[in-house]
């Protein structure tokens, strides 16, 4: 059994103030050219197939098109996708039920009520059964009818709704299974401190949603999503796919890719990595004007400058856009009164909750729990 581990398509991006259509457009080419090649027996995409719950027109329409491509290139593929944090979960779950003839399986919503369960999609090769079991991005409110509620009435934490929610399924231990989940997943013995988080992820306060990895225990395999580095969960059979394509600068330099699962009998699970290279890579130049100037690309570009001199702002601009098409923004290094940005915002902002615990003064426990909550609902809001 062969498929491929994809993750965080995120359609409809920006980066900072660009448009990536057509770069996303290139990457999803790829994609369906390696799918091709390999000709898998099934295609995962492990969450955030758009980078807004209401996606652009021109969003839904690549994806669309994505789709497509991938069916004609594998027709006898399965397509398994789920919800994440990004996506509109009822909108992710539409056609839900017609859409499995046609052995594309997008799932949505997880289990809310007693008779559900996590969606269970059965391949067959030489070696019997493969069950993928699709677990979209879960909040403890979605689950709380069927895991219950802790004893003072709030809802139970990230951590527990899934565990109880996996508790649930009754796994055949004895057969090859497969999850495939959006959630961030901590490692045994780690924290989530080291954890390598970007800044095109959207992180609670309090890392509110982390999940013991001990969960994944009963999996062959699981295809994670959420992280947008790649990354193994403590092992390389638990593995985030990371983004197709660099999401934000802090990504520059990341090697992209595929995963490729291959499962033999019980037990024997390898992987590969197919690189995906971008139409346009994601740089950092650093130095004074006249080296910056001297590698000139049509990458992806921050330019931080480290002239300890005052600079003519406007001819600077002007000679720095020339030397770079796509030009992200422009950053002074060490002089605090000359940091010029051409975007539209810089992605170093001051941390929400810290802003708020210093106007409000001294909080308590509960306040402190309160205001995190809030903060975390208006960022998944938006």
């Amino acid at each position: 059994m062969k498929f491929f581990h994809l993750s965080d398509l995120h359609i409809g991006l920006r980066l900072i103030n660009r448009d990536l259509s057509e770069d996303q457009k290139y990457i999803m080419d790829r994609i369906v050219e390696l799918a091709s090649q390999e000709q898998p027996d099934a295609i995962v995409i492990a969450g955030d197939i758009y980078d807004r719950a209401v996606p652009s027109a021109e969003a839904v329409e690549l994806f669309d098109y994505f789709v497509s491509a991938l069916t004609q290139a594998v027709p006898g593929a399965e397509l398994m996708m789920i919800s994440g944090n990004h996506d509109s979960a009822p909108r992710v779950n539409v056609f839900r039920s017609v859409l499995r003839h046609q052995h594309i399986h997008m799932i949505g919503q997880p289990p809310q009520h007693a008779e559900e369960h996590i969606e269970k999609v059965v391949l067959r090769d030489r070696h019997g059964d493969v069950n993928f079991y699709l677990l979209p991005f879960v909040k403890p409110s979605m689950v709380k009818e069927i895991v219950g509620q802790a004893e003072n009435g709030n809802n139970l934490s990230y951590d527990e709704s899934v565990h109880r929610l996996i508790a649930r399924e009754q796994i055949d231990l004895a057969q090859r299974n497969v999850l495939v989940s959006h959630q961030f997943y901590i490692p045994k013995g780690k924290t989530a401190a080291d954890v390598d988080r970007m800044d095109s992820e959207v992180l609670t306060v309090g890392n509110v949603d982390e999940v013991k990895a001990d969960v994944l225990d009963a999996f062959d395999y699981a295809a994670l999503g959420h992280i947008h580095k790649p990354m193994q969960v403590g092992s390389d059979r638990y593995r985030y796919a990371g983004t197709p394509l660099a999401c934000s600068v802090s990504e520059a330099g990341q090697q992209k890719g595929i995963i490729v699962v291959e499962m033999g009998e019980k037990g024997e699970v390898q992987t590969r990595v197919l690189p995906l290279i971008p139409l346009r890579q994601i740089r950092v130049i650093t130095g004074t004007l006249n080296e910056v100037l001297l590698q000139g690309c049509r990458d992806y570009v921050r330019v931080v400058l480290t002239d300890k001199k005052d600079l003519d702002v406007l001819d600077m601009q002007d000679r720095i856009r020339s030397a770079f098409s796509y030009l992200l923004e422009i950053r002074r290094e060490g002089l605090r009164r000359a940091d010029y940005h051409t975007g539209v915002q810089s992605e170093a902002e001051l941390d929400p909750f810290e802003l708020c615990c210093t106007f409000l003064g001294e909080l308590d426990d509960d306040e402190k729990a309160l205001l995190q909550e809030v903060i975390n609902q208006v960022r998944a809001a938006e």
